[in-house]
């Protein structure tokens, strides 16, 4: 299982991918915002999307787990 995580405190502006959807390497997952800063998560690897543990205007801290994958 790949977890992905935010880097940084920040509210989940956009969701960008769901549930069983096949992702890319560096395909974004979620959009977040900080300080009028869009920050896209992008996908470390090839993956099939598991679960998404955050919504849109979620407030995350840094660490927290965002969604997570399997291997593709």
């Amino acid at each position: 299982m790949i977890e992905v995580r935010a880097e940084m405190a920040a509210t989940v502006w956009q969701v960008r991918v769901q549930v069983g959807e096949t992702v890319a390497p560096g395909a974004e997952l979620v959009i977040l915002e900080s300080m009028k800063m869009e920050i896209p998560v992008e996908a470390p690897g090839a993956g099939i999307v598991a679960a998404i543990h955050v919504e849109p205007e979620q407030a995350v801290t840094a660490g927290e787990l965002i969604c997570t994958s399997e291997p593709a």
